[in-house]
């Protein structure tokens, strides 16, 4: 696995905009084809161009592991389609007011850590369209727990003010070790700069040496 810096729409929130597992990664309608495609071989994957809520903020609507995806109910039919078809994953649709699923949920393929104001109905579909244990904790005071988290399945980094004790829990959730980290030069929203999946790393340009060290020892060793 490899660290490599990127950046989406002459910024480094590539997190915000894309989202990936290990088959395919999800980019916004209008993104560069050259771009694309280096993206896609960074990953080890396919990509496809969609909207979601015919808005470009992929990696902040939906949240995708390699069983499942879900999709705000504000996604549109359309959208639900075409990711049921290309993808071969299980698309469930979140029936929730909090749509920026990105920012409340964190998971790989073993668990999922989710924001307390997801309802209990909530949390079985995630449970049942991602296929994993779910559990629901604020990190570090807030809510957005999928804003200060990312993991895949061998490891996740989290906001830099994290409990430890909160992280041993994580840890066995997600059955990975987690560590604290920052992104893009001292923002503790890792998931805004980070792609991971189980072939390689892409993060936002302005990522520090220290933060390739932290990120490193997460996911590399």
């Amino acid at each position: 696995m490899d660290i490599i810096k990127y950046d989406v729409y002459r910024g480094p929130n590539l997190g915000v905009y894309i989202s990936t597992n290990d088959s395919v990664v999800l980019l916004p309608m209008g993104f560069a084809e050259s771009k694309a495609e280096k993206l896609a071989e960074y990953l080890e994957v396919d990509y496809h161009y969609t909207a979601i809520a015919n808005t470009r903020l992929i990696g902040s609507l939906s949240v995708m592991n390699n069983k499942g995806m879900l999709i705000p109910k504000t996604a549109f039919d359309n959208e639900y389609e075409f990711l049921k078809k290309e993808t071969n994953l299980e698309i469930g649709v979140l029936d929730s007011k909090f749509t920026a699923l990105g920012n409340v949920m964190c998971a790989n393929d073993k668990g999922a850590i989710v924001s307390p104001w997801l309802s209990d109905s909530d949390c079985q579909t995630i449970s049942d369209v991602l296929g994993v244990e779910v559990f629901q904790k604020k990190i570090a005071g807030f809510n957005q727990t999928g804003a200060v988290m990312v993991a895949n399945n061998s490891g996740a980094v989290i906001h830099p003010e994290a409990d430890e004790e909160d992280m041993k829990i994580f840890s066995n959730v997600l059955g990975v070790k987690v560590e604290h980290s920052s992104i893009n030069n001292g923002i503790p929203y890792v998931s805004s700069g980070i792609l991971v999946n189980n072939n390689n790393l892409v993060v936002g340009s302005l990522t520090t040496g220290p933060e390739i060290m932290m990120l490193t020892r997460a996911f590399l060793n």
